[in-house]
């Protein structure tokens, strides 16, 4: 299926825009907002198309339209940016990985920031059996699992985050891994990025958990930096 420049253009601005308010978004929001000098009905016809295609949906009681999981993997391979972390979040992931001499627990420290940077969920598998987690709240605190049955979901995936992490543990490595819906172990209502650090001849996974309205590019910058930073502890 060929998707037009048009249409690429449109369902990036789409995306961003959810990501950053959570809402559906409008055609007139895109008119006033996008720089898309097109009239309003001209980006419903282009709305509806995306929508035919698979890229997007819209609630029902809304006439916004809201990416579908095949949306945001377009994002992802076509749109997303590499970005570096800023300084200031750099500096407030050594400050954490300061706060205590060993090892494990200057882990959990840096996991814990990384929770509140991302405002997620942060896994860390010391080893296929041997795990922590901090951050749940934020991503429960999302509009998403405002829903029951996502709630539900969600928290038996909790229940069950040690087979999770023992089913992918040996076959992540240290290149950053975007994993959403079915193909998340963690759950197909999230997304996840993670990767693999090394530290002497010890290995272990670290990734953060959140809804499919993350800030992709802020959180793998935040996975980059602290695979480096506890790499090196």
């Amino acid at each position: 299926m060929e998707i037009t420049d048009r249409k690429k253009a449109l369902l990036e601005a789409i995306i961003k825009q959810h990501i950053k308010t959570a809402s559906p978004v409008g055609s007139n929001l895109l008119v006033g907002r996008g720089g898309f000098k097109l009239s309003p009905a001209t980006i419903r016809n282009e709305m509806m198309d995306l929508e035919k295609d698979g890229f997007l949906t819209h609630p029902h009681t809304s006439a916004g339209r809201i990416p579908t999981e095949k949306g945001y993997r377009f994002f992802i391979d076509n749109f997303l940016e590499d970005t570096d972390l800023n300084d200031k979040h750099k500096d407030q992931l050594k400050q954490m990985s300061k706060a205590d001499k060993e090892h494990l627990l200057a882990v959990k420290q840096v996991a814990k920031e990384v929770a509140t940077l991302s405002n997620g969920a942060v896994v860390v598998g010391f080893a296929p059996r041997d795990i922590y987690y901090t951050g749940l709240t934020n991503v429960f605190k999302q509009p998403e699992f405002a829903e029951l049955d996502l709630i539900y979901n969600l928290s038996e995936v909790v229940d069950h985050l040690d087979e999770a992490v023992e089913g992918i543990f040996e076959d992540i490595s240290q290149d950053i891994h975007i994993l959403l819906g079915d193909d998340n172990p963690f759950g197909k209502d999230c997304s996840t990025i993670l990767t693999k650090y090394k530290r002497d001849k010890e290995e272990g996974l670290i990734a953060i958990l959140g809804p499919m309205r993350m800030d992709y590019a802020h959180n793998r910058a935040l996975v980059k930096y602290t695979q480096e930073l506890i790499t090196n502890l």
